[in-house]
């Protein structure tokens, strides 16, 4: 028995269930991370062959053929070409769709081709039944030569059989291919495989077709295949539609003879939701109300959750404070590192909440039909509809949204899709709307049921969805391109959602917000208690005075309190939070503000524990104790609140607009090859946020 770990990877069109597959090979064991040298998702797991040990399995991103036309079909190809990689697949795992098997095959007789071991997984199997179609997969697997599995991506059915013909596939040669090659085509592969020693006529024609896309070829074999296209006047355009035609008329008799469909059309009941669900108004509509529940469940569903981890917390906390020996360690622990982490975890539920409630309807089929809805709004503004998908995504993270833009393939529309993103308010953004909100915005019901703060949350998204379109027209109108725009894309049949992809789908986010916001809240938090302790050895001894001085004249403030006070503004932290006072002022934020919003450019949602670091928030109910006592600061040269109503809200449009996240300034510098644009970025939401800001203190301190 083997135990080398093998490498197996899933290949597929999109929207053919390959994802659910994935997860119910895997399970919990798998993880995301990118392809070398690109920032595309590689999305890896592990599962256990019965004879050959344990292998590893990658889902490449969905592609309708191997002339790629987007980023991500791109490193499809780049993978499948790269022999010399250690990751190159010894199986592929090909999955299609049952109600669509014709066009599937088209991807799958091009992978069969390259020469790998391939077994050809037929999804959503019960699907097909339910419309009459009857597959014989038996008669199937004997016309193409490979393994044919039926699988049922909801309930796993199959997946054991599939399994199993992975690892019978592992070292198996493959039959004769499937593609004639024309006169034209052999003689441009045999002068290539020469060259690169390739063994397959097929591997060296996509070569000839796609070279200038593949980073593994060098600079020399490029110029050598181009001046070798332009000796035998190869047409790549013409070629590559002549071999889709050749493939077709191969498919067609086969798919013809292997299946059989009782009833043909498209169900009654999708007939009837699509009539409603994408209509122009009604279903905006409808979008507009989902948009709605999802907010108000956002805020309803969460409250208990929130307030059992502000006990643990809390609790943690002061069972620490209480074992550990005091001293600078224990103050560390308490207040810095407890106190940055529990503002920030509180709020896990909320955003458990919003991921589960966009993945049901992802899963269903609905937000398909929002792209197509939306397309002809979004191209008014110089978008397209899977413009939508990013800007939708925006909703839980900015950095997968920019990069869902490779889907794109109007250059000019995906630019500007990059642009505006940051706009729409992410995950990272919902704990400090939520501790701003509950400041400014009474926990009152609107007709008994709406929440006042769940309308205004939704306001806040609403808002930023708003001005990210109006970006969009002003980078429509600077722009110039000449090249066309087109939204070709199929809508999935409605089904009930997969609840295991959901359940991963709300793991994976959470799991990734935790500990990838968690590195970042640790090192800001220990900075900043650093910051916050210390400072000028004699500044430090003058403020203690002046707690003393102050606390003999009077003294219902404890003494402790009053030392902690004005220690922190003669700290480190101090001394930078008010050297920018005079620059945020106009906007109502003091220098403790100043310092949040320092530190928040690492991640946005660091602005709640720096918060907490800072008013020594470290035990009791964390959440609402760092409340009251943002709402008990007041400025220190003229006694007036720090946060009124005016300044919440001049709070919440700056980081409504704030281009505040390092990270998304890193992919949109990769994903535009420049530091062009994302300095351009950085410049207008700057300028967008603290216009915004003061427009809005002013009006409201004025109106107050």
């Amino acid at each position: 028995m083997s135990h080398q770990q093998h490498q197996v990877a899933l290949v597929g069109n999109p929207n053919v269930g390959k994802s659910s597959v994935f997860n119910l090979l895997t399970g919990l064991r798998q993880k995301v991370g990118n392809f070398p040298g690109v920032t595309v998702d590689k999305k890896t797991g592990f599962i256990r062959l019965p004879k050959s040990g344990e292998a590893e399995v990658t889902d490449l991103p969905g592609l309708y053929s191997l002339y790629p036309t987007s980023e991500d079909e791109r490193v499809v190809l780049s993978v499948l070409l790269d022999n010399a990689s250690v990751k190159y697949p010894d199986v592929i795992g090909y999955i299609a769709d049952a109600n669509d098997l014709e066009r599937n095959l088209l991807l799958f007789t091009q992978i069969r081709d390259l020469g790998f071991p391939v077994v050809l997984g037929i999804n959503m199997i019960d699907m097909a039944a339910e419309d009459g179609l009857r597959i014989d997969t038996a008669e199937l697997s004997s016309r193409l030569s490979v393994p044919v599995v039926p699988l049922n991506g909801r309930n796993g059915e199959g997946i054991p059989q599939f399994i199993e013909a992975i690892d019978h596939q592992l070292g198996k040669s493959q039959p004769e291919p499937f593609y004639d090659l024309s006169a034209a085509e052999k003689q441009i592969a045999e002068d290539i495989m020469q060259m690169t020693g390739l063994s397959s006529g097929y591997q060296a024609l996509l070569l000839a077709h796609q070279a200038q896309y593949l980073p593994q070829l060098s600079s020399d074999h490029k110029f050598y295949i181009q001046s070798l296209r332009k000796q035998y006047g190869f047409d790549t355009h013409s070629l590559q539609l002549d071999e889709m035609m050749s493939r077709y008329k191969r498919i067609a008799p086969i798919v013809n003879v292997c299946s059989h469909r009782e009833s043909k059309g498209v169900s009654p009941l999708t007939r009837k939701l699509d009539k409603v669900l994408t209509h122009p108004f009604f279903g905006l509509l409808i979008f507009f109300v989902l948009m709605l529940l999802v907010f108000q469940s956002i805020f309803t569903w969460s409250e208990k959750p929130m307030e059992w981890v502000e006990i643990g917390f809390a609790g943690l906390g002061t069972f620490l404070g209480n074992v550990l020996p005091e001293g600078v360690f224990s103050n560390l622990v308490t207040e810095g590192i407890i106190a940055g982490l529990g503002g920030v975890v509180v709020f896990v539920p909320q955003i458990a909440i919003l991921f589960f409630l966009i993945s049901l309807l992802e899963e269903s089929g609905y937000m398909a039909r929002v792209v197509y809805l939306l397309d002809s709004v979004m191209r008014r503004f110089g978008l397209n509809g899977r413009s939508v998908v990013a800007l939708i995504s925006g909703g839980a993270c900015a950095i997968p949204a920019v990069m869902a833009t490779r889907t794109i393939t109007n250059w000019k529309e995906r630019l500007i899709t990059i642009m505006v993103t940051p706009l729409i308010s992410c995950s990272a953004r919902i704990p400090v709307f939520t501790i701003l909100i509950a400041i400014a915005v009474p926990p009152v019901k609107l007709g008994g049921w709406l929440s006042l703060q769940a309308l205004v949350f939704m306001g806040l998204y609403v808002l930023g969805a708003l001005v990210a379109l109006l970006s969009a027209w002003v980078f429509h109108k600077i722009l110039k391109t000449d090249e066309q725009s087109f939204l070709l894309m199929e809508l999935p049949r409605y089904q009930v959602p997969h609840w295991r992809n959901v359940f991963l789908t709300v793991f994976e986010k959470i799991r990734t917000f935790t500990f990838e916001a968690g590195k970042v809240i640790i090192i800001v938090s220990i900075l900043l208690w650093f910051l916050a302790s210390y400072g000028p050895e004699k500044a430090m001894k003058r403020a203690e005075e002046r707690a003393y001085a102050e606390y003999a004249l009077s003294q219902e403030i404890p003494v402790e309190q009053l030392i902690t006070t004005h220690q922190l503004e003669a700290s480190y932290a101090g001394l930078v939070g008010k050297t920018i006072e005079p620059l945020i002022r106009p906007l109502g934020y003091d220098w403790k503000i100043g310092i949040a919003l320092i530190s928040s450019f690492a991640a946005r949602e660091v602005f709640v524990g720096t918060m907490a670091t800072l008013y020594a928030v470290e035990d009791e109910e964390d959440e609402k104790l760092l409340r009251e006592r943002m709402q008990e600061a007041v400025f220190s040269d003229t006694g007036k609140q720090v946060f009124t109503i005016a300044t919440a809200i001049s709070l919440m449009i700056f980081y409504l607009f704030a281009m505040q996240c390092m990270s998304t300034v890193a992919i949109v510098r990769r994903e535009t090859k420049s530091w062009k644009w994302p300095l351009i970025q950085i410049g207008y939401m700057t300028l967008l946020a603290y216009s915004g800001s003061f427009i809005a203190y002013q009006l409201l301190s004025h109106l107050s």
